[in-house]
């Protein structure tokens, strides 16, 4: 069962291959500045999402996880617009300070697109999302969760076209 609204969207993922085709959704609804973090366990399927989304939006080349890096950029084209889409995973960091003296504050701006795994290791200092995404391992699929919490969260969820394999 899928449920949209206007601030959230619930869906269940049966395999790989709807994670994939949400992280694809998920491409066609960026917009420049936004911010989604991704919150689920280990091998919840956070990277494969964002790899589906990044390859969706244009990127060629390959996406690694920058669980070691911390961070990753790539570069895609919304609308004829190049746009750095920066792909971070702070499963490693000791502190939020370690966030700040990193400088990826100054990588939340209206330009970038900003895709945050394991955000609570930087709570306190953390732009707040425009989207929280949660995924849960369920049986052999996972469940996931979508909530807007800004105006351009909610245009994103909005423009959504997804509908997970029944």
């Amino acid at each position: 069962m899928t449920f949209y609204s206007m601030q959230h969207f619930t869906a269940h993922l049966h395999d790989e291959a709807a994670t994939a085709a949400l992280g694809s959704a998920l491409a066609r609804a960026l917009a420049p500045g936004l911010t989604i973090y991704l919150h689920g366990d280990l091998g919840a399927g956070k990277t494969a999402l964002t790899r589906a989304l990044l390859h969706a939006a244009g990127h060629a080349g390959t996406v690694k996880s920058p669980t070691y890096t911390l961070s990753e950029p790539y570069r895609i084209d919304l609308g004829g617009r190049a746009v750095g889409v920066i792909h971070f995973d702070l499963y490693r960091m000791g502190s939020p300070e370690e966030f700040l003296d990193a400088g990826f504050r100054e990588d939340f701006n209206g330009d970038n697109i900003c895709i945050v795994e394991w955000p609570e290791k930087a709570d306190r200092v953390l732009p707040p999302p425009d989207i929280d995404l949660y995924l849960t391992v369920a049986g052999n699929g996972r469940d996931v969760e979508l909530q807007a919490s800004t105006a351009l969260g909610n245009s994103c969820l909005q423009s959504l076209k997804f509908a997970p394999n029944m």
